[in-house]
């Protein structure tokens, strides 16, 4: 076997910022750099220890940055001198656990909980200088802190004094004594004075009125305080006299056309809760009269909706369900909390960026920023979706700089994932990088994710198909690659007896020449998944299944068939790891003739794993040439073998199962790490569709496992040509 590696000389060029998108003339923001959280430990320390980044600050200039790191106890600092290229600082203990960090100048203020048990809470306000990481002051607060915000001028910092409630005692209602307030302490000289104000706001709310629960806090111009109380489902306005100017129920939305069932297996747009109350996580003030709401929802409501209120109280603009659109037309709907609080609007910001005010909307579960211009409160327009980390909590603006940066809390350690980061994007003259894929503009709203295998087709269209994630709603969905981004124009149901098809797990996707698709199924034999090929029609229907041999069946593993294609009459499936008869580090390349129903293989070497695994997961005929998709299942920093490889198609010459088979040669055509580091995150493990169409030109996917345990992102990009010859 020889290997070796041919010139794509449009390869590299193809970046996020190039190959998605023609530039239109408009600003968009665009992530430049993802920081991981475990780099701040210091030398020594334990790495594989969880952490975290979940509220984040900034210092005056712009140039550090500071985060609250709830499972370490500490804060961690990031230097942004230069954006693109994120530097630790260094962990700071903060005696508790962190809950909430704001800056005044080169001060960071953080609050942190302290508190024994539920009923007998306590928490401080901690100072720290941004410059060294070492604690200036500490102030009592009496009780546990939330979110803390500054007034403009940097007299005040103010806290939310939850002192949550204990969601496994009496069901997890309110009331749950002791009751929360409002704690204002005031800066002088940039020292804390310790003589804390604490504004009480038992009384006005209607659902347990003597136990508010404040949860979120922002400050507008005029030095006014804005409060949600979320389990209460109550709005307080406190006045620069520290006296509650007004107070009022946050309200219900009645939702319609949402997914209401949590079956983790379809995406499915039909539903309604009326009276869905907002309860309210996020506020942020759009000027010193609207202030703007993030409906996370918690004991009985989630209304997945934004909502500006002025601060009489007067309702000036409700989104209902329309927030989540363009997040499920993105790729990024998280099934599993379909029938709770959907995608969780729950952090916020707000900056003016060249003029423009924008407020900034973290979907915890969709792992997405929705961007609005509220140029208009009364008329919030979206302007962008951008792709976070996985669950981002925090998020901070520093539009001196032209930065956005998110807090993104999941570190997914203890399963072997990606770990937690800090997102860096810049306001640019350019155009948006992401979503690369949408099914904006679709007769009907499409949701959409896990694909996993691409074909493209000689009407210019790339078909793909989703894995098993979406158990109930097997589909092959037809993209327009012609359009920035890329088009989702229809889903068609894949069915048997005009019923969605269970059992199913397609990994590949090939044409059948006459309309309709063959279809490679990696069957699991614990889920009594078969392995199988599945001939479909155009309309969707499954028309024949064709079992596998008991030749490879003796020697079965969980992971099987991950592409398919048509060589003349023959179907080639890659199998994606070694089966017991394989020699390691060795896969079967499965070929079926149609015409006379043999099958037979030959061998394909694949590169030896640094840590983990390396498998196929794509296999397509072009020309002369088979191309395959050989990718380790390492994320991150950790990920090595991400690549595109092409093989003669003279060698494809099946052998009897069996037997001894033949070792076909492969040359590199393409890394794809490079290309998958140009999107400013974290690189992404699965890389598991390959098209190439009639023109030589190749398109990438990437699967995003549903947005389970995973960022939500789908990367769909040209990832060169497959008629550059070799050196």
């Amino acid at each position: 076997m020889t290997i070796r590696s041919i010139c794509l000389t449009s390869a590299l060029a193809l970046t996020a910022g190039t190959a998605f998108a023609e530039s239109h003339g408009q600003m968009n923001f665009n992530r430049i750099a993802a920081f991981a959280t475990p780099l701040n430990m210091a030398e020594g320390e334990d790495t594989q220890r969880e952490t975290s980044a979940e509220i984040i600050a900034a210092s005056e200039d712009g140039m550090t940055l500071v985060y609250t790191d709830s499972p370490l106890g500490a804060v961690g600092r990031v230097d942004i001198t230069d954006p693109k290229a994120p530097k630790p600082l260094g962990n700071t203990d903060v005696g508790g656990e962190p809950t909430s960090v704001t800056v005044i100048g080169n001060t960071a203020f953080i609050g942190v909980n302290t508190s024994e048990s539920y009923t007998q809470p306590s928490g401080k306000l901690v100072s720290m200088d941004l410059a060294t990481g070492a604690l200036t002051g500490e102030c009592d607060l009496g009780g546990q802190p939330d979110s803390t915000a500054h007034d403009d001028a940097g007299t005040f910092v103010v806290a939310a004094i939850e002192n949550e409630r204990d969601e496994d005692a009496g069901d997890g209602r309110v009331p749950q004594m002791p009751a929360g307030w409002v704690s204002k302490v005031m800066i002088e000289n940039g020292a804390m004075n310790c003589d804390v104000v604490k504004i009480d706001m038992t009384g006005l709310a209607e659902i347990a009125g003597e136990d508010p629960e404040p949860e979120f806090v922002d400050v507008n111009g005029l030095g006014e305080i804005v409060v949600t109380l979320q389990e209460n489902n109550h709005i307080v306005v406190i006045g620069a006299d520290n006296a509650v100017m007004a107070h009022f129920p946050a309200g219900a939305v009645d939702l319609t056309r949402i997914d209401t069932e949590d079956d983790r297996a379809s995406l499915v747009f039909d539903g309604e809760q009326p009276g869905r109350l907002r309860e309210p996580d996020g506020v942020q003030w759009l000027d010193d009269t609207h202030f703007m709401l993030a409906n996370e929802g918690d004991m009985d409501g989630g209304s997945r909706s934004i909502t500006v209120f002025a601060k009489d109280g007067t309702e000036v603009f409700e989104s209902g369900s329309d927030f989540e659109t363009p997040i499920i037309q993105a790729g990024h709907y998280p099934d599993k909390r379909s029938d709770a609080k959907g995608v969780e609007p729950e952090g916020m910001e707000f900056a003016t960026f060249d003029g423009t005010p924008y407020a900034f909307v973290l979907g915890e579960r969709s792992s997405t920023v929705s961007v609005y211009d509220t140029t208009d409160p009364a008329n919030p327009v979206f302007k962008q979706l951008l792709p976070s980390g996985i669950a981002p909590e925090g998020a901070i603006a520093i539009p001196g700089r032209n930065l956005f940066v998110t807090a993104n809390e999941a570190d997914l350690i203890e399963d072997g994932g990606v770990r937690a980061h800090v997102m860096i994007y810049e306001y640019q003259d350019a155009p948006a990088a992401y979503p690369q894929m949408t099914s904006e503009g679709a007769d009907a709203l499409i949701g959409w994710g896990a694909i996993s295998g691409m074909v493209a087709g000689e009407d210019g269209m790339i078909y793909a198909v989703n894995d098993s994630f979406y158990a109930y709603q097997p589909t092959i969905f037809t993209i327009d690659p012609s359009q920035t981004p890329a088009r989702i124009t229809r889903a068609l149901p894949v069915t048997r007896n005009g019923m969605p098809a269970q059992k199913l797990d397609m990994e590949g996707i090939a044409l059948d020449g006459e309309g309709g698709f063959w279809v490679a199924s990696e069957g699991r034999t614990d889920r009594v998944v078969p392995h199988a090929i599945y001939h479909v029609n155009a309309e969707g229907e499954i028309e024949d299944e064709i079992g596998l041999p008991a030749e490879l069946l003796n020697n079965e593993v969980r992971f099987g068939f991950e592409g398919i294609t048509q060589i003349g009459d023959t179907l080639w499936m890659a199998v994606q790891r070694e089966w017991k008869d394989d020699p390691k580090n060795t896969v079967k390349l499965v070929a079926y003739d149609l015409g006379t129903g043999e099958w037979g293989a030959v061998r394909y070497q694949k590169a030896a794993p640094e840590k983990g695994w390396v498998g196929l997961s794509e296999i397509v005929a072009h020309g002369d040439w088979v191309y395959v998709v050989e990718r380790d299942n390492q994320i991150g920093a950790d990920a090595v073998t991400k690549k595109i490889y092409r093989i003669p198609a003279a060698e494809m010459v099946a052998a009897p199962l069996g037997g001894d088979l033949p070792v076909v040669s492969k040359e590199e055509v393409v890394d794809l790490i490079p290309m998958l580091q140009a999107q400013g995150g974290y690189v992404v493990d699965k890389v598991e569709g390959l098209a190439i169409t009639a023109d030589g030109t190749i398109w990438a996917s990437t699967d995003n496992d549903g947005v389970d345990d995973s960022s939500g992102e789908t990367f769909f990009w040209k990832a060169g040509t497959a008629n550059t010859a070799a050196h």
